[in-house]
């Protein structure tokens, strides 16, 4: 049984009504990492509705946190902003509402693509207003009660006049430097650090917000959470779930919801992911080089406990192709083979939106990325399939914009990710290359041998050996004369396919302007 089926039987079997919320701060770029979260919710929000459960899936915007610090990828100038709510400090590229619209606008475009939607709640427009109130009061009324619980779990001792609420100063408006000084309801007296001393009532909303310890379970019984998965950094022992789980039983009166804790994703060669170090591939990077339904694939197929190591290089295609070899096993073009597990049901949670009835047309990933180094765009990458026979001439509507969406994907991995080993470029003109006799021999005899051939990889594969032998010359010279006479390198891809993508004029042109 698929894993998002087991979590959905086990929340099925407590009641029928459940609601999966799932959150992150938008302070920089939302990797992949913080996707592992959120398409894990999707996984068993959609087992749920399945099994005829009655399900809600929220998604909540911390976007009333402050800025921490000046990131590696902001400007030194946002220094005056640290303290400070990101809903309210001017965004980076000046062409989004705030600096944390700045990054979750593309999060949300993201997540549209790969096929969630979430019901979304943004916390600074929640305390704003006044959706906190209540939450905020009983937590101030419990400010004993919630330091023994913090201090107890978490081993660490609060400061003497520490409440459960972070103040924000009237002055500098920073929500990192206020210290109160006198909490008598509904008034909050402080000193900031800035200078100013002032006051604050609670019943307003915006004038502050609950530490994040406090915040999580506030907002489980708020919003009537039953399913929220965490990462493991949170969920260890003495960290925010330990104390959460207690502070929403005893102070707030509502049962803990369900526990999921996930692994991270590892960048190969990085390590975990951090958007603070700049060490992070953004979801909406990884949906530029990969179709949505692999980057669901690439989860959907991993338990959420098992830590996942990201290849953003060659390690794509492989990921690409065991997805399309899965998708052909589904639809029962190929057999199954050892280590599919639950393939059915991988698949389907894979799919963005609907499952086709029928299999997509398929090309393989590697394929395409020695295409679209030959064409242009789609229309000389079509013409291609289209001479060598790789697609039909009626082809469906459907299929030929699942080729183009695959071919924008690749060409964006080419230019961002892909090794240099990859990379090629049919020249305009035959580079100056001084031959030895047995390239000139080589190349005269092909010339001839391959007038009558079928322009097809096999057999221009075998005219190219047959050559090498009779001629006996090394078999890595006659492809290197083949590279340096079409590309100016001695390296490249497969010659037999690669030549057969190229039109047989051209190459015999080419081949004859090499002998003169």
């Amino acid at each position: 049984m698929h894993w998002a089926d087991v979590l959905a039987d086990q929340l099925l079997k407590e009641k029928k009504k459940h609601v999966l919320a799932t959150g992150i701060t938008p302070s920089g770029p939302i990797h992949i990492g913080n996707m592992r979260e959120i398409l894990t919710t999707d996984a068993v929000y959609r087992s749920i509705i399945e099994k005829g459960g009655n399900a809600d899936f929220i998604y909540i915007a911390d976007d009333f946190d402050p800025l921490r610090k000046v990131y590696p990828y902001l400007p030194k100038s946002y220094e005056k902003y640290v303290g400070k709510p990101i809903s309210e400090i001017p965004c980076p590229c000046g062409e989004h509402k705030s600096y944390a619209d700045h990054y979750l606008t593309s999060f949300l475009n993201s997540l549209e693509e790969i096929g969630v939607t979430p019901r979304v709640y943004r916390a600074n427009e929640m305390y704003k207003n006044g959706e906190y109130n209540e939450s905020i009061q009983i937590a101030l009324e419990n400010t004993d009660k919630i330091r023994k619980i913090i201090e107890k779990i978490s081993k660490r001792k609060l400061p003497q006049e520490w409440l459960p609420f972070n103040i924000r100063c009237g002055k500098c408006e920073r929500m990192t430097v206020a210290k109160p000084v006198l909490y008598e309801y509904p008034i909050i007296e402080y000193k900031c650090d800035c200078g100013y001393e002032g006051e604050v009532d609670i019943r307003k909303g915006g004038v502050g917000k609950l530490p994040w310890r406090v915040d999580w379970p506030a907002r489980w019984k708020m919003l009537g959470v039953t399913f929220e998965p965490c990462g493991k950094d949170l969920a260890t022992v003495g960290g925010a779930r330990d104390t959460g789980a207690k502070i929403v039983e005893e102070v707030y009166e509502y049962p803990h919801p369900a526990l999921l804790v996930y692994e991270f994703i590892l960048l190969k060669g990085k390590g975990a992911m951090h958007s603070s170090k700049g060490t992070a591939l953004s979801g909406e990077e990884m949906l530029k080089m990969t179709p949505p339904e692999v980057l669901r694939f690439l989860l959907m197929k991993n338990q959420p406990g098992k830590h996942i190591v990201f290849d953003s290089g060659l390690g794509l295609l492989n990921l690409v192709d065991e997805y399309d070899k899965e998708e052909r096993v589904f639809f029962g073009v190929d057999e199954e083979t050892k280590g599919m597990k639950d393939l059915r049901k991988t698949y389907e949670l894979s799919q963005p939106h609907n499952i086709s009835k029928t299999i997509p047309y398929q090309l393989p990933y590697r394929h395409l990325v020695t295409l679209i180094q030959i064409g242009e765009n789609w229309d000389e990458v079509k013409k291609i399939l289209l001479r060598t026979g790789q697609i039909p001439k009626d082809l469906k509507k459907e299929d030929e914009e699942h080729l183009k969406q695959r071919i924008e994907h690749v060409r964006y991995w080419l230019n961002k990710f892909a090794p240099d080993m990859l990379k090629f470029e049919v020249t305009k003109k035959i580079p100056k290359i001084n031959f030895t006799e047995e390239q000139n021999a080589f190349l005269s005899i092909m010339h001839e041998k391959i007038r009558d051939i079928k322009w097809e990889p096999e057999e221009i594969h075998n005219a190219i050996y047959e050559i090498s032998e009779e001629e006996n010359l090394q078999i890595k010279t006659a492809f290197k004369t083949i590279y340096q006479i079409i590309l100016g390198q001695e390296k490249g891809p497969r010659a037999g396919y690669f030549l057969s993508n190229l039109d047989k004029k051209f190459v015999l042109d080419r081949i004859a302007e090499a002998i003169k």
